[in-house]
């Protein structure tokens, strides 16, 4: 029984293997899988598309594995060849998730009739058809002026002038003869005697028409029969005197104005609208204003002249607004604030295609929108650019460049316009695309420098060969300091720092005389300061801005003084140190050893000038570009 039960114990495993023994031998091989079994895995990797690796700084480099960029040496990033959109270059596509992120909208590109609001200033006139000139038409002597002010209301036919005339008295005898004639011969035979005198009558009765009398005035002096030297001169309009130019004793010639007067039962409002308004602005327009003396009261008119021509002061043009005052509330020389709310297009024309005014992104004389492409699997939206015309209140006029019932987006085309700029597609800003989104590039490799041209203008000194010699260790010393702030190491950066001051010490400033001992002194202040700022710095930080100004001094100096010692003194540029501000340091080596980054952009920067290209060497050396 015990025997039993212990070669139980050791079968049990013994099967357990062998089942999973014969398990392994029976599995089966690569070669024995099906067809379609076989293609089964390629297909599923086929559905997923080939990874590029880019550079978030130039995101122009593109390549299939991954590795540095070329230009800055940063770690490439991986982006999926779906995200690329080779095939459409203009065009951005997101998941939905993205899309709700970015909060974008669209609306339909369509067709209506949309209103512009033009506001214009102006200021309330006479009609100058309705402004009447009362003159003398013949010479003669005030005697009676009926209006003694401006202002008066004056009646259709009333006096206004009493004038003295001895002009009147021959026209006056003429007449009366040429009656009497008439008369005379009413009851003759003689027909052609009949004529004449009617003919003569006719041309006194004429004549005395020409001097100003008025028919009533000639029936006058044809009842009386007698001459008068004087004549009175009546109002031909009911109106305002808006201007008197006689007064009683002046004498006057034929012509010469006495009155003016103007009917403002319909004034002029005459307005200044800017030149771009224009396209709205139509004669036979209604338009509203109103006047501060009147506040809240809208007066109504319509544009009867729009101006030929725009001054050329305020680049304005004049309009017209012909405005019924029966009432005279509106006086000439009131200012007012107009309104006009326009329609693009007439009544049968056909209505214009606009898009909302946050559709547009608009530099320049370019206007980009982005348009949702329809039935895609995700969102996506392509850029376009568009001609516009006015803008009407909240909708802009296209022009060409949309399709009626086309979506555009509306809220969030700044982050599709970024993200296109990101990936160094055709955008807003760069409509070609392609080329880094920033304007600095990175050195890793040699190219030839172009010298700077100093904005101002530094003063060069002539110098003891000694005094070069003794600023030697100051530049050494200072090498020190950049070669570990670029390594990122405080500690050697701060050592170098202490000996460069030390090196400031020891230079003998007696070798120099008059001004150049004084730009010297100014020199060695700022550079011990800066110095002095490095070597106590508290954080790397601290001493990455105590180096930038350590560094503008020395170039300084190296450009007063000369470079010292036999070391070249190469002197590079970043333009990204310091958020975008940018730096200068100097270097003993040709290649860039970034002392504003350190390890993160050890490349980064370019060699702009060669103050000293060192023993044996000629030329200015080589260097690298942004």
């Amino acid at each position: 029984m015990k025997l039993s039960i212990k070669l139980r114990k050791i079968l049990i495993p013994l099967l357990v293997l062998f089942a999973f023994l014969l398990g392994y031998m029976l599995k089966p091989t690569p070669q024995e899988l099906s067809t379609g079994e076989q293609l089964a895995s390629p297909l599923e990797a086929g559905e997923t598309e080939p990874t590029i690796w880019t550079c978030s700084m130039h995101p122009q480099i593109r390549l299939p594995e991954p590795g540095q960029c070329p230009i800055c040496f940063m770690d490439l990033v991986p982006v999926k060849g779906e995200d690329l959109g080779e095939e459409h270059p203009r065009r951005l596509t997101m998941s939905e998730a993205a899309k709700e992120l970015a909060e974008i909208q669209t609306a339909a590109v369509v067709r209506k009739r949309v209103v512009k609001s033009i506001r214009m200033v102006g200021k309330i006139d006479y009609d100058e058809s309705r402004v009447f000139h009362l003159a003398s038409w013949v010479p003669g002597r005030i005697d009676r002026l009926y209006y003694n002010f401006t202002g008066a209301r004056v009646d259709r036919g009333a006096p206004m002038v009493y004038i003295y005339s001895p002009e009147l008295l021959s026209s006056q005898e003429e007449y009366l003869q040429a009656l009497k004639m008439r008369e005379q011969l009413r009851g003759s035979a003689d027909a052609l005697s009949k004529e004449m005198a009617e003919a003569t009558l006719k041309s006194a009765e004429e004549k005395l028409r020409l001097a100003g009398i008025s028919p009533a005035q000639i029936a006058e002096i044809k009842e009386r029969g007698t001459t008068d030297d004087h004549m009175t001169i009546h109002s031909p309009i009911g109106g305002t005197v808006i201007e008197k130019n006689g007064f009683e004793g002046m004498y006057v010639k034929t012509g010469t104005r006495i009155y003016s007067i103007a009917d403002l039962s319909l004034v002029w409002a005459l307005l200044e609208a800017y030149e771009s308004d224009l396209v709205w602005i139509r004669h036979g327009q209604e338009i509203e204003f109103r006047a501060e003396a009147y506040p809240g009261e809208t007066f109504k008119g319509r544009i009867v002249f729009v101006d030929p021509f725009l001054n050329e002061k305020t680049r304005t043009v004049g309009v017209r607004v012909e405005v019924p005052n029966l009432q005279g509330r509106l006086k000439p020389g009131m200012f007012i604030r107009a309104q006009l709310k326009a329609n693009l297009s007439e009544e049968g024309e056909d209505r214009p295609l606009v898009i909302p005014a946050t559709a547009p992104l608009i530099t320049g004389k370019r206007a980009v929108v982005y348009v949702e492409v329809p039935e895609m699997e995700r969102p996506t939206y392509e850029g376009r650019i568009v001609q516009l015309g006015p803008r009407a209140g909240d909708y802009y006029v296209v022009k060409s460049g949309l399709r009626q019932g086309e979506r555009v987006v509306v809220e969030g085309n700044f982050k599709i316009d970024s993200a296109l700029q990101i990936e160094a597609k055709p955008s807003m800003m760069s409509p070609q695309g392609g080329g880094p989104a920033p304007v600095h590039q990175h050195g890793g490799t040699q190219t030839t420098p172009t010298k700077k041209v100093e904005e101002v203008k530094t003063e060069v000194f002539e110098v003891p060969d000694r005094f070069k010699t003794e600023l030697g260790p100051v530049f050494s010393t200072y090498f020190k300091v950049q070669q570990g702030l670029s390594q990122d190491r405080l500690k050697d950066a701060q050592e170098g720092a202490k000996q460069a001051v030390n090196a400031l010490d020891a230079v003998d400033m007696e070798l120099l005389k008059g001004v150049a001992h004084t730009a010297w002194m100014r020199q060695y202040k700022a550079l011990k300061k800066a110095g002095g700022e490095v070597a106590v710095a508290e954080d790397i930080a601290a001493a990455r801005s105590g180096f930038a100004s350590l560094s503008e001094s020395l170039i300084a100096t190296a450009r007063k003084f000369g470079p010292g010692g036999k070391e070249a003194v190469l002197r590079f540029h970043c333009s990204m140190a310091f958020e975008g501000q940018g730096a200068d340091w100097l270097q003993n080596r040709p290649e860039t050893e970034n002392p504003y980054f350190g390890k993160a952009m050890f490349k980064c920067g370019k060699l702009t000038e060669t103050l000293s290209s060192g023993p044996g060497e000629e030329g200015e050396g080589e260097g690298r570009h942004e």
